[in-house]
């Protein structure tokens, strides 16, 4: 069994990561992990302590699985390094400043850094890519991404990431092409644009299409989320994967074998 510390432990995804690791038959929880000030700290899940600061639990953990708030997964990601541990970061809203950090930690440990774990969204990238090829220019793109009220950070991370894969297939520029808000007399649409829109409302988990709209025709791609179950699986499967692997930096097309 592989001795697990998750991050984030008493969130929404924290909590399904729990319940999965129980009933692994390769992961066991070794800890978990809260802000300060948390009502989960000094508590238990079973054997496995709640605590305030990675570092107090890092040495007897083999990996650790990070959905936390974005300054707190740059902290983890720099322990993980100092402590030569594997990391699986699933958290979303991180700034360019955190993301460098993480590719220099990558540079040292083995890190999987994915906007989404989840297999079917991991298809949806492969397959808008091939599209995206298949349809060239004479197709305009359009991303559209729901999720519940809470969420704070738009768009998704998992939209952004859609949009790297379409503006790497279509050889666009993702900061000049990508448009994200559409108000009044803003002309008519260039064909390089690629369209970001999110819809934020109730309880949805997660919903992503990306639409090809072409003369006379239009193809959608959609990958919806019922619960967030499939985001942990693919976590828990990047957290086995991981374990043993070179220092560098990989994402769940790699766990997954698609690249």
């Amino acid at each position: 069994m592989i001795p697990t510390i998750v991050c984030g432990v008493a969130g929404r995804m924290g909590s399904r990561l729990v319940d999965l690791i129980r009933s692994s038959s390769k992961l066991s929880l070794l800890a978990g992990v809260e802000a300060p000030g948390s009502f989960a700290i000094g508590t238990h899940i079973g054997d496995a302590p709640v605590v305030d600061d990675l570092a107090k639990v890092l040495d007897r953990g083999q990996v650790v699985i990070d959905f936390s708030h974005h300054e707190a997964t740059v902290h983890h990601v720099q322990l993980a390094r100092d402590h030569k541990k594997p990391i699986v970061i699933g958290t979303t809203g991180l700034d360019e400043k955190e993301i460098k950090e993480i590719h220099a930690a990558s540079q040292a440990i083995p890190v999987c850094f994915s906007p989404n774990m989840s297999v079917g969204v991991n298809a949806l990238f492969k397959l808008i890519a091939e599209a995206a090829r298949i349809l060239g220019k004479d197709y305009d793109v359009e991303v559209v991404e729901a999720h519940h009220r809470l969420k704070k950070d738009a768009p998704s991370g998992t939209a952004m990431k859609i949009a790297e894969v379409l503006t790497a297939a279509l050889n666009r520029n993702l900061k000049k092409d990508l448009r994200f808000h559409r108000e009044g007399m803003v002309g008519e649409r260039r064909p390089e644009e690629i369209g970001i829109q999110s819809v934020r409302g109730g309880d949805i988990v997660g919903d992503h299409t990306v639409l090809f709209a072409g003369p006379g025709e239009r193809l959608e791609i959609t990958h919806r989320a019922t619960n967030r179950d499939n985001f942990a699986r693919g976590a828990l499967l990047a957290a086995e994967w991981i374990v043993g692997k070179k220092p560098g930096l990989y994402d769940m097309q790699d766990v997954l074998g698609l690249k």
